[in-house]
């Protein structure tokens, strides 16, 4: 199902993608008391959950993150605060080597890392056995969550999802990031991500890093860095084979769970080459094109210090639809 929105409709004052995506960061809210767990993984690694009221009822609200993101990430600050309103369970999953604690492997993470959700919805399924899941993917998390329930069908163990501004051509997204003002995000991004390499690189596993400290300084494109470091890393044999296998494009015609995919058309991390075409979705995926909203922004409107936001009611209530 596709459709071209005409709900999102914001104010003149917030149709600049950039102010879209940049001001929700400046009016971030308050962090919630969360509760930590180091969730042990098959290989000897770990990563970590951050879980809001675990001791309530009724579904449990899954929140993936974006590149480099985690529980402080103003979207998921924020969404936290909604679902703190109604009482609800939340639970945040960080990717290997986020939510300010590294990993022990010399891998990371990437954009098509469902193995370790699998492993991490089997468990919460077992702890949780009549409790339905309900997703939302930010970003990177966003690819995630449509490649996992486009390669599990109906076997999925997420009962709905919400995938928000996800880069579902990576190497669209990767191109696009080299051009104009988007050389910002790609120099900040950059900047942790090669921080991380060089912890790692300070580290015991320094000898299975693909990269020096030397040429790891000089990896300055998304493109450079998942072609010496993230491939290598992950079992692909350089970006472009990376690209092309985790694209989460491909995985939407397999997916049989409700989904939302919620995009703007102006995303300056993104070209019009991630919006997949009518056939390339399945029955069960609604594409909401918004002509504005920027990468994750979706301010509708309000001053400038209180803005209103679109996103987290959206999705809430596309998760709620079935309860």
């Amino acid at each position: 199902m596709t459709r071209m929105t005409t709900r999102f409709a914001p104010s003149r004052w917030w149709r600049n993608p950039h102010l879209q995506t940049i001001w929700p960061l400046m009016v971030k809210p308050a962090a919630l008391p969360l509760l930590r767990e180091t969730f042990s993984l098959s290989d000897g690694d770990h990563l970590q959950l951050d879980w809001l009221n675990p001791e309530g009822d009724g579904p449990l609200y899954l929140l993936l993150h974006g590149l480099e993101g985690g529980s402080d990430s103003h979207y998921v600050r924020r969404m936290l605060h909604r679902l703190n309103q109604q009482g609800a369970t939340a639970v945040v999953m960080h990717q290997r080597s986020c939510g300010g604690e590294m990993n022990a492997l010399p891998r990371t993470y990437h954009s098509g890392e469902t193995a370790d959700l699998g492993q991490m919805l089997t468990q919460l399924t077992q702890r949780f056995p009549d409790r339905p899941i309900l997703a939302i993917g930010y970003s990177l998390g966003g690819n995630v969550l449509c490649k996992y329930l486009g390669e599990q069908g109906d076997n999925s163990l997420i009962h709905r999802g919400v995938a928000v501004s996800p880069p579902l051509d990576l190497f669209a997204c990767a191109r696009r990031m080299e051009q104009g003002f988007s050389r910002v995000y790609q120099r900040h991004l950059l900047t942790r991500l090669r921080d991380k390499i060089h912890q790692k690189l300070a580290g015991p596993h320094a000898g299975a890093m693909p990269v020096g400290p030397g040429e790891c300084k000089k990896l300055n494109t998304f493109y450079q860095f998942d072609h010496r470091v993230t491939a290598p890393l992950h079992g692909f044999d350089g970006a472009d084979d990376y690209y092309r296998r985790a694209s989460g494009k491909q995985f939407l015609k397999g997916v049989r769970r409700p989904l939302l995919v919620l995009h703007a058309a102006d995303d300056p991390f993104m070209t019009q080459a991630v919006i997949p075409a009518p056939h390339e979705l399945a029955h069960s995926v609604t594409l909401e094109l918004c002509p504005y909203g920027g990468h994750v922004g979706f301010i509708s409107g309000g001053p400038l210090w209180r803005p209103a936001f679109y996103l987290e009611p959206r999705a809430i209530n596309f998760l709620n639809e079935s309860l």
